[in-house]
């Protein structure tokens, strides 16, 4: 008789996922049918729809709420709603108290939410991270769309499919992949986005043109003013970073990240320390743009990027507004430890991506910290440049 104790069977599958994309002028008003249209039924069943919304970007639009009863008695008869809008903390306070991960799951859980029930969450980067996270641990998963309200989240992560919420002082250390039902990108929801708020969606833009695409880089440093003033080419900019953020993901071999590489975090190591560095003073924004400056600048030095595209890269991210001085870029030792946060977050070897051209990524699997120090530094010093030019115009227009 023969034993079946050592048969060992390794059976490859794949499954298959739709990422909805729109781009809206307003999701609320003139555009509703979009939302109401991915709403599918199951069985003939009416879903239930749960709606979740940033308080910060509630203060920014008070007609928000209103706008939202409208839209569930225009399409009343399509879905079933769940109450009043659930209001969560914006920004990173939301993903830095586990016991709010409680509530959204408490709430959920009394609306009878199942895996085909939706879960509409408007807001920020961080409140789409932590109710996403959230929604992918109910039942396994409920059907999520995302409504960005930041530039950032339009323009990266609300596109992406992870997920999560901070511990033990690291990013994004609990969470999951789940990819969302939908995302909508919506104008007008961007109208009352601070100044500030508004640049920091760009450095990711930057980012993934350095990545994948030189003439979309062209774009960002000879458009940088424009963008800045809210004009056609931020909108062009945003749309086009949403896209390439998207065709990585569903086309570049490794959405849940599980090869070694993750070019999406090109200049993520020293973003994600510098966040939590600066008491999250720095916008991840921000950060990134310092991380992305950095990197630039360090694969001059080591990886032969030309010296004329690694200014290119900063004179983008100074054009944008987004190269500035900060007390933790100077935290020099306590930034080198957010490289093996990097690699632990992932495990295995450090793999960061750096720079040989434009549109050309590369893996490397060791940091030359001499190097790094100096590109640190080359960078400290021209945001510090910045930072005191923009304080003289701002003392000569007072």
């Amino acid at each position: 008789m023969s034993s079946d104790i050592n048969k060992a069977l390794n059976v490859p599958f794949s499954v298959s996922w739709d990422h909805r994309l729109r781009f809206t002028e307003d999701i609320f008003g003139a555009d509703s049918a979009v939302l109401a249209d991915l709403l599918q039924t199951s069985e003939e069943r009416i879903p239930r729809v749960q709606f979740w919304l940033d308080e910060h970007v509630a203060l920014a639009n008070p007609d928000l709420r209103q706008r939202l009863h409208a839209f569930g008695r225009r399409y009343a008869g399509r879905f079933i709603s769940c109450g009043a809008p659930q209001m969560v903390p914006g920004g990173e306070a939301i993903k830095n108290d586990v016991h709010i991960l409680e509530r959204m799951l408490k709430v959920m859980n009394e609306a009878d939410l199942d895996r085909r029930s939706y879960v509409v969450v408007v807001g920020g980067g961080a409140v789409l991270d932590a109710v996403g996270f959230a929604c992918a641990i109910a039942h396994r998963g409920l059907r999520l769309i995302r409504i960005p309200t930041t530039t950032l989240a339009q323009a990266d992560s609300g596109v992406g499919v992870k997920n999560g919420v901070n511990l033990f002082q690291k990013k994004n250390w609990m969470g999951s992949f789940a990819v969302p039902w939908a995302v909508i990108n919506d104008r007008r929801l961007l109208e009352t986005l601070g100044d500030r708020d508004f640049r920091c969606g760009f450095s990711e833009a930057v980012k993934v043109s350095l990545l994948k695409d030189p003439e979309f880089f062209g774009q960002l440093l000879r458009d940088g003013g424009e963008i800045r003033a809210r004009g056609a080419a931020a909108w062009r900019a945003i749309e086009q970073s949403a896209i390439w953020h998207l065709r990585h993901i569903t086309q570049g071999g490794d959405p849940f990240e599980m090869l070694e590489a993750r070019p999406l975090d090109f200049g993520h190591w020293s973003a994600h320390r510098l966040e939590a560095l600066s008491g999250f003073d720095l916008r991840h924004g921000e950060a990134v743009a310092i991380g992305v400056a950095v990197d630039s600048v360090y694969s001059s030095l080591v990886h032969g990027f030309p010296a004329e595209q690694a200014e290119q890269v900063l004179q983008a991210l100074e054009g944008l507004g987004l190269l500035q001085d900060h007390p933790s870029l100077r935290a020099t030792d306590a930034l080198f430890a957010g490289l093996e946060e990097f690699r632990q977050h992932l495990g295995g070897r450090l793999t960061v991506t750096m720079l040989e051209r434009i549109g050309r990524p590369i893996d490397v699997h060791e940091v030359q910290r001499e190097r790094m120090t100096e590109a640190i530094r080359r960078v400290q010093d021209r945001a510090a440049a910045v930072s005191a030019r923009v304080a003289v115009r701002a003392a000569a227009d007072a």
